[in-house]
């Protein structure tokens, strides 16, 4: 993961409301989410968990309209009440524990597999005990 997933919720804030602010002005309208990820190189997700904890702060601000979802910013000062100390990021937790969970299903799926082939194996050596058995009782008198 690179560096820009991993700042913390404070730094993100202030570059995905500055991101707002620079491309209102080069575009003379109101950016959407997908705009301002572009141009943070952010994924999707991180980009909607930023822009929602700062709507729920009160510091930005979506309105939906003929065009879409658009970002403004009201109060940047908000920004300031999210702690400049890296907290645990509640999406990294949540990530962390899906992979975890996915990594587990794999293997659960892999083990199965290897059983499934264990008893097929063993179902074509019965199989084939029995043809020779069938065999030897029909060459012998």
């Amino acid at each position: 993961m690179d560096t820009k997933e991993t700042l913390s919720l404070y730094d993100s804030a202030h570059l995905f409301t500055a991101a707002v602010r620079l491309l209102t002005y080069q575009d003379q309208s109101p950016p959407d989410i997908d705009q301002v990820c572009d141009l943070l190189q952010l994924s999707k997700e991180r980009g909607g968990f930023i822009c929602r904890r700062l709507e729920e702060l009160g510091a930005l601000e979506a309105v939906e309209g003929a065009y879409g979802l658009r970002l403004f910013v009201r109060d940047h000062l908000k920004i300031e009440s999210i702690p400049k100390e890296d907290a645990p990021d509640r999406l990294q937790d949540e990530l962390q524990k899906f992979q975890a969970a996915q990594k587990g299903v794999a293997s659960r799926i892999e083990s199965m597999r290897a059983d499934q082939k264990k008893k097929k194996k063993s179902l074509f050596e019965e199989m084939e005990k029995k043809l020779r058995a069938e065999i030897e009782k029909k060459t012998s008198p």
